[in-house]
């Protein structure tokens, strides 16, 4: 029988590319449920393609709902996350109730609510399958490496246990964004226009401005610490500015592994459909023939939101969410011309100084601090608005 698939974010960059594989094995795949945020006209045109999926559009006024209540109804064997930022949350927890597996390119659902999310799966015996590249990596690093297969980020007999013994560090690399040779003056006076030009990935307006501040780093460390179980401590950042190492375990006799791959969003998406499998993807493989592979340690005094996301990892519980909101509503500002790149950082920071302890197994408390860490980040916008150099 063929494998149902919904694909959430259908006219996004992880949407788009998902299409994409999937059409690629017709045989064994059909798309279940399609939704996009507003763009009417691109889940139309995709929807032609698919004519047996259900279609969806979760901006438009009671669009959440029918959303969540089509991810409940379709009954997909998968579901393919793309949706960009907090609004992912919901649906993925949806996801996991209705019994479907999870391809997850949403990381703001570990980072937001990890505990909720990886306890829920367990529950209802659903496997978690990491697409962004680097987390895709390193779990298919760590099941080659360490142990059998078992999902959720547990490859290690599928326990709670971390495998502090076994594995040295995990190490997460960085294009290093449109900046990375940048001056901090430089940086100050950059357009968002000037912050969406990446110089190897092709993304959304979100994610593209979260690489150029670093801050995806940050929310990957986050990730990565809570869905692999381990101390944040061994999870480190190294700038690779050609994109083709994604992901690197070191493991306790020193010896690193690696996991490469042209800068293409298909291979991870690929691996999660056919997970626990691997099979042909018939996607350009990588030349070896002229290869030139760059590292350098990040500058944190360029890129604060890697030391930030860091520090909230840190302190875990609430902050993780919160550090995850301020960026948003920071991001957002920024894309609206209301503050300049590098109040970024700064309204995030001055949002996580704030006292936020609570319970972050429990979705409205979750949910509530979203709305409270917003508000705050709202405020300091408005100050800076205001006064230009209110948050400076």
């Amino acid at each position: 029988m063929k494998k149902r698939i919904s694909v959430l974010g259908a006219t996004g960059s992880i949407g788009k590319n998902s299409l994409d594989v999937i059409s690629r094995d017709k045989d064994n795949f059909e798309a279940a449920l399609l939704c996009a945020h507003s763009d009417s006209r691109g889940l139309a045109e995709i929807s032609r393609d698919w004519p047996d999926a259900v279609c969806v559009l979760c901006g438009e006024e009671g669009g959440k709902q029918k959303l969540l209540d089509a991810i409940g109804g379709v009954h997909a064997d998968l579901t393919i996350n793309g949706i960009a930022g907090g609004a992912g949350l919901e649906p993925s927890l949806a996801a996991i109730e209705s019994g479907s597996d999870l391809a997850l390119a949403n990381k703001e659902t570990i980072v937001m609510a990890g505990r909720l999310a990886l306890r829920l799966a367990e529950e209802k015996n659903v496997k978690i399958i990491p697409v962004d590249s680097e987390h895709s990596g390193v779990f298919h690093l760590l099941e080659a490496h360490c142990a059998q297969p078992s999902g959720n980020g547990r490859p290690y007999g599928g326990g709670q246990e971390r495998a502090d013994g076994l594995i040295e560090e995990v190490i997460l690399t960085a294009s290093g964004g449109p900046f990375r040779n940048a001056s901090l003056q430089e940086m100050e006076n950059v357009s968002p226009q000037d912050a969406l030009a990446h110089p190897t990935w092709k993304m959304g307006r979100k994610i593209s401005i979260d690489s150029a501040s670093m801050a995806n780093k940050g929310l990957e460390i986050i990730e990565a610490a809570v869905f692999f179980n381990l101390p944040v401590e061994k999870i480190r950042v190294v700038i690779h500015p050609q994109s083709i190492v994604h992901a690197m375990v070191r493991l306790c006799n020193g010896v690193v592994f690696a996991q490469l791959s042209r800068p293409d969003m298909r291979h991870p998406i690929h691996d999660a459909l056919y997970w626990p499998k691997t099979a042909r993807s018939g996607l350009d493989p990588l030349n070896f023939d002229s290869l030139t592979l760059e590292f350098e340690k990040p500058d944190l005094q360029r890129f604060p939101m890697l030391s930030l996301g860091r520090e909230a990892a840190r302190r875990g519980g609430l902050y993780t969410c919160v550090y995850n909101a301020a960026n948003e509503e920071a991001v957002a500002a920024f894309l609206n011309m209301e503050i300049g790149f590098l109040d970024i950082p700064r309204i995030t920071g001055y949002v996580l100084d704030e006292d936020w302890a609570g319970d972050s197994c429990d979705l409205q408390t979750i949910l509530k601090t979203d709305t409270d860490a917003r508000r705050r980040a709202a405020f300091y916008i408005g100050k800076k608005k205001g006064n230009k150099n209110a948050v400076n």
